[in-house]
């Protein structure tokens, strides 16, 4: 978006580097390990995020565990608590990114493993989740009021880098766990794609993340050996300004692979697609809030993964740069 000294006012200047800051610190990682729209959003270098995430998730599956390993006939359910801090910096004059994530909460259901049956319910933390990402293709790095000003994405291409450290709550007597007792970790390529004018109220984009899950052994699991291959996911989203203020997505994610072995007894690969909304609003010039819908749509068949998910987040956001510009604007 080009800005115009002559005819912008200060106020307006303001607003927009604000608006733009927040809504790029917007949406933190879900439980789901589903990349949220607009988190790749770029932020003015400096910028920090705190994000507050509350979910609720029901399906076949353990919605901790990013491998999604399906248990036929399972019923599982779980609330989970996320809290964080996201940092934004320049990296060779690229925009970069690094971001820690803690879950905890609770979750309960019958599963049935290697023909022994669990009924059970436990609550605590989860794994914490380390990320970073950098941009390779894309716009430099925003280092001052100027550059957030002139800032469009284009098409913008990132990698991505997550690790879990597997340090969360795990008892190796339950088939379920809220950690999970084995590192795992994805490498993926966030894509951004611009469509049409990067004006407050009317920007449109059409975003990508394809990625690969990688998974540790773990060798303690209800007795056994559990090991998982390699799982490819693909997120996108199609997002859209509805005012300048609110803003919404179509949400779709493909898991393919990820099969599981337990003590030499294979189970089924993934093959399964999530569709969902989500709608964002920025409440003030730090504060935002995001809700969010997704649910499995292929899954009939038992070894077919069923899951679905609702989330809410706030968000707050700073930069010692925006906050001084509002303080000076309240002191006129």
């Amino acid at each position: 978006m080009k800005i115009n000294r002559c005819h912008t006012k200060p106020g307006t200047w303001l607003w927009v580097i604000v608006a733009m800051f927040v809504v790029g610190t917007l949406c933190p990682p879900q439980a789901q390990a589903q990349m949220p729209a607009r988190f790749y959003w770029k932020s003015l270098s400096g910028a920090n995020a705190v994000p507050l995430i509350f979910e609720s998730l029901s399906g076949n599956t353990n919605p901790f565990d990013p491998a999604h390993n399906v248990s036929a006939d399972a019923e599982i359910d779980a609330t989970m608590a996320l809290t964080g801090y996201a940092k934004f910096f320049p990296l060779f004059d690229r925009a970069a990114m690094a971001a820690v994530l803690l879950p905890m909460g609770r979750i309960s259901g019958d599963v049935t493993v290697a023909g022994r049956a669990f009924s059970q319910s436990v609550n605590g933390f989860g794994d914490p989740m380390l990320e970073f990402v950098v941009n390779v293709l894309g716009p430099p790095a925003q280092m001052n009021i100027p550059d957030a000003l002139r800032y469009e994405p284009g098409f913008s291409v990132d990698l991505l880098a997550d690790l879990a450290l597997p340090i969360g709550e795990y008892d190796s007597d339950q088939a379920l766990n809220i950690g999970q007792n084995r590192w795992y970790g994805r490498l993926g390529l966030p894509i951004i794609l611009q469509l049409g004018p990067w004006v407050p109220g009317r920007r449109t984009t059409l975003e990508l993340l394809p990625s690969v899950w990688f998974f540790g052994d773990n060798d303690d699991f209800v007795g056994q050996t559990m090991e998982t291959d390699p799982k490819f996911q693909l997120d996108v989203h199609l997002t859209r300004d509805l005012t300048e203020t609110l803003w919404g997505s179509l949400d779709g994610v493909w898991y393919y692979g990820g099969k599981a072995t337990i003590d030499g007894v294979s189970g089924e690969k993934l093959d399964n697609i999530a569709l969902g909304l989500t709608l964002g609003y920025q409440i003030n010039d730090n504060l935002s809030l995001t809700f969010g819908y997704k649910s499995t749509i292929n899954d009939d068949a038992p070894d077919d993964l069923r899951m679905d998910n609702f989330m809410i987040s706030f968000v707050y956001g700073w930069h010692k740069m925006v906050q001084g510009m509002q303080r000076l604007k309240s002191e006129k």
